[in-house]
């Protein structure tokens, strides 16, 4: 009779900062890259294509003593829009909420077209969001959409 060993790795609490939790294992290292979390002093663990019950696999990322601004949400949201932020004081969760992706974007993505006004001229690109779910958005100057796959971020 064969016994299966479990090896587990334990990871230590973080005392103060942010867990992003349920990010689709695919977009891991661009939440990383967007956050600029690569460059970050502070310690910063990452998992992924972890099992999740509700999704197959998810990733997820600690980052200790760091609270994101609502900009820096908008942009895990346009990446993992069922993302969950929870954000850790003292080792105890202070609050815990599920990113949400908003009705406009303004200055954090570019627009993929390259002759919009937005990459010629000092005018911050705007957007509004026609499909939160597969992350489609409308550029308000030349009303062309950028999909996950095209976007760019600043």
């Amino acid at each position: 009779m064969t016994h299966k060993r479990i090896k587990e790795l334990k990871v230590s609490a973080i005392e103060n900062g942010t867990v992003i939790d349920h990010i689709p294992s695919n977009a891991v290292f661009q939440v990383i890259r967007i956050l600029k979390l690569e460059v970050f002093e502070n310690m910063v663990l990452f998992a992924t294509n972890l099992e999740s019950k509700k999704y197959g696999t998810k990733g997820i990322i600690k980052v200790s003593n760091k609270f994101f601004a609502p900009e820096e949400l908008n942009k895990i949201a346009l990446v993992a829009p069922h993302a969950s932020i929870i954000e850790i004081r003292d080792y105890q969760v202070a609050s815990k909420k599920i990113v949400e992706t908003p009705e406009k974007i303004r200055g954090i993505v570019k627009c993929f077209n390259p002759n919009c006004v937005t990459n010629h001229e000092q005018v911050a690109a705007i957007f509004v969001v026609v499909d939160k779910e597969d992350t489609r958005l409308k550029c308000h100057y030349c009303e062309k959409i950028t999909t996950r796959e095209t976007m760019v971020f600043r």
